[in-house]
């Protein structure tokens, strides 16, 4: 008896499991209306660059960051987010290297602790579209714009609480915000990943 119970028990597991493995809804205006906060174990920002004209594209990673939004459905393509990066989290797998990437000749941490990027307009279709906004970044404030794919909403781990994840694309130039070292030996053009998934309060 207790054989067949155990069984079942994994197959209503793996079920469940296999239910919350997909968003509920791909469409956005369907979201619940809320605060929504970053899940920051759930979240990364790779930053790629040519190295010597292209033998390679340099990926780093950034390891801290937060972000929040307040969602209406009925507004959502005015949604302003807002996601902060901590400059001195940049991660090229060698300490040495990102103390230098933190530190004056590039990042200069120290004297602008944050990356900031307030996005102010969704402009999507059928889940994909652009997200635009103001970048700070070395002390310099411009607008970017954002290529992002909206992965859907949905129950969270076990069905608890809301989801949502988004995924996208960026590039912008580090001249335009006075980063200019090393230059044209690596890159002007900062390629930019992300993956974020933020749960509602």
């Amino acid at each position: 008896m207790l054989r067949p119970a155990l069984l079942a028990l994994c197959l209503g597991l793996c079920l469940a499991t296999a239910s919350q493995a997909n968003p509920v809804s791909n469409d956005p205006s369907a979201a619940p209306r809320g605060d929504y906060v970053l899940d920051k174990r759930h979240a990364s920002l790779l930053v790629r660059i040519a190295h010597l004209g292209g033998f390679s594209r340099f990926t780093m990673r950034f390891d801290r960051m937060d972000g929040a939004f307040a969602f209406d459905p009925a507004t959502w393509p005015a949604t302003l987010a807002t996601i902060r990066v901590d400059p001195t989290s940049i991660n090229t797998g060698l300490p040495d290297f990102d103390r230098t990437i933190a530190g004056p000749a590039y990042f200069d941490a120290a004297r602008y602790p944050e990356i900031l990027f307030v996005a102010n307009r969704v402009d999507a279709q059928d889940g994909r579209g652009t997200i635009s906004g103001d970048l700070t970044f070395h002390g310099v404030t411009r607008p970017v714009r954002l290529d992002a794919t909206f992965n859907g909403f949905g129950p969270g781990m076990l069905g608890i609480g809301t989801r949502m994840g988004f995924s996208g694309t960026g590039r912008i130039k580090r001249s335009d915000y006075g980063v200019k070292t090393m230059l044209p030996f690596a890159g002007d053009d900062l390629e930019l990943v992300f993956e974020v998934e933020f749960v509602k309060k």
